[in-house]
C-alpha cells in the first residue's frame, strides 16, 4: 500500500471572490464545500473550497481570493502552471460550447494523447478539463447549473508544472514521493500519482526555460500548492521523514488546518507540494453533515477576531 493515494486538493491564489465563486460554482458546476478564511498571516482573506457535494477526497479545488493592491503574482517557470480536472470521455464538446456561451473562452486541445478543453480562470490561471478514460469516479452533477452525469467534472486530474530544467523533478517524483513515469517526450514528462482505489491522475512537467521565474509568494493569479493525500497521520509522518531523509529539507512541520493536517515541501522544480490527511470529522467539523459549505466559518483560534475579519472581507454573493 502506497503512503499516498491520489490527490487531496489543489489550491490557487485568485483575485476577486465573486468571480471566483461564479467560475467554480456556476460555470464549472462544483459545489461549495467550505467557506472560511486564510489561516496564515493577519490579513482577512477568504479560503473557499469547491468539489463534490460531500467534499470527497480528490475532488477539492480551493482558492484564496486575494484582491490586494500590488500583490498580483507573476506566472512563469519553476512554478505550477495548469490546474486540471477530469471529465468523462466525449464531454469536451459540451464544455467548449457551455463555457463559450457563458463568456469563458474555451477550445479543444490535446497532450500526451488525452483530449482536453483549455480555458482560464477569470484571474488568468490556465485550466484544462481532461477526458480521462481511466477515471471510475462518479460525476459531480449539479441540476441547478444544468450539469448531468454525462458531462460533469469527476474531480482532480492533475497539475502541469513549468520548469526551466527538464530533469529537476525526476528524483523528487520517482524516489521521494514516489511516482511512476508515464511519458518523457517532446511534450514534456508525465508521472502517475500513486492511488489505492484505481483512479488515474497525474503530474505533468512542461520544459519551458524561456519563461521568466514565477513568483512563489501568496499572490493573486498563481497556483499556490498541490496537495497529495496520505490518508492518515502515520503515512504522513513516514512520508515526511522519507522526503527529509533524502535531502529535501525545505519541508515544514505538521500544520493544523482544522479539517486536515498538512506538511509542505518545496520541490526542486519550484512547485510547492503538501502532504495531507483529513481528520475524522472532516468538513462536518463545524457544519452539519449534508449542509457543508453553506455558511462562513472560522477555526477556534480565530473566533476572537471574527467581527474584524468579516468586516475586512470582500463582499460577495455566494448563492447559486
Amino acid at each position: 500500500m502506497a503512503l499516498i493515494s491520489g490527490y487531496h486538493h489543489l489550491t490557487m491564489s485568485t483575485d476577486g471572490a465573486q468571480e471566483d465563486f461564479d467560475f467554480f460554482a456556476k460555470d464549472l458546476g462544483l459545489h461549495s464545500v467550505k467557506r472560511t478564511v486564510l489561516f496564515d498571516g493577519v490579513l482577512p482573506v477568504y479560503h473557499l473550497y469547491y468539489g463534490s457535494k460531500n467534499g470527497d477526497a480528490s475532488t477539492i479545488f480551493t482558492t484564496f481570493p486575494f484582491r490586494k493592491p500590488g500583490v498580483f503574482g507573476r506566472r512563469g517557470t519553476n512554478q505550477s502552471k495548469i490546474i486540471q480536472a477530469a471529465i468523462p470521455v466525449g464531454a469536451a464538446e459540451f464544455w467548449v460550447n457551455r463555457l463559450n456561451e457563458r463568456g469563458v473562452k474555451a477550445a479543444k486541445t490535446s497532450r500526451f494523447g488525452m483530449a482536453r478543453v483549455a480555458l482560464e480562470h477569470p484571474c488568468g490561471i490556465p485550466f484544462e478539463l481532461v477526458e480521462n478514460p481511466g477515471d471510475t469516479r462518479e460525476v459531480i452533477t449539479n441540476d441547478k447549473q444544468g450539469i448531468g452525469k454525462e458531462h460533469g467534472i469527476k474531480g482532480i486530474y492533475g497539475v502541469a508544472i513549468s520548469v526551466a530544467d527538464r530533469t529537476a523533478m525526476d528524483d523528487f517524483f520517482t524516489i521521494a514521493i514516489p511516482m511512476k513515469k508515464l511519458a518523457d517526450n517532446h511534450e514534456g514528462l508525465a508521472f502517475a500519482v500513486p492511488e489505492n482505489h484505481g483512479l488515474h491522475s497525474v503530474v505533468e512537467v512542461l520544459h519551458e526555460p524561456e519563461r521568466p521565474q514565477g513568483t512563489w509568494t501568496l499572490s493573486g493569479g498563481t497556483i499556490h500548492h498541490i496537495a497529495l493525500n496520505t490518508g492518515n497521520e502515520e503515512n504522513q509522518l513516514k512520508l515526511r521523514a522519507h522526503i527529509e531523509g533524502l535531502g529535501f529539507t525545505d519541508i515544514s512541520e505538521q500544520k493544523d488546518r482544522n479539517y486536515f493536517k498538512s506538511c509542505y515541501v518545496r520541490s526542486p522544480g519550484g512547485a510547492l507540494f503538501e502532504i495531507a490527511w483529513t481528520v475524522p470529522e472532516g468538513w462536518a467539523k463545524d457544519e452539519a453533515p449534508g449542509s457543508i459549505g453553506k455558511t462562513l466559518v472560522f477555526p477556534p483560534w480565530f473566533e476572537d477576531r471574527r467581527a474584524e475579519m468579516v468586516a475586512g472581507l470582500e463582499p460577495a454573493n455566494f448563492d447559486t
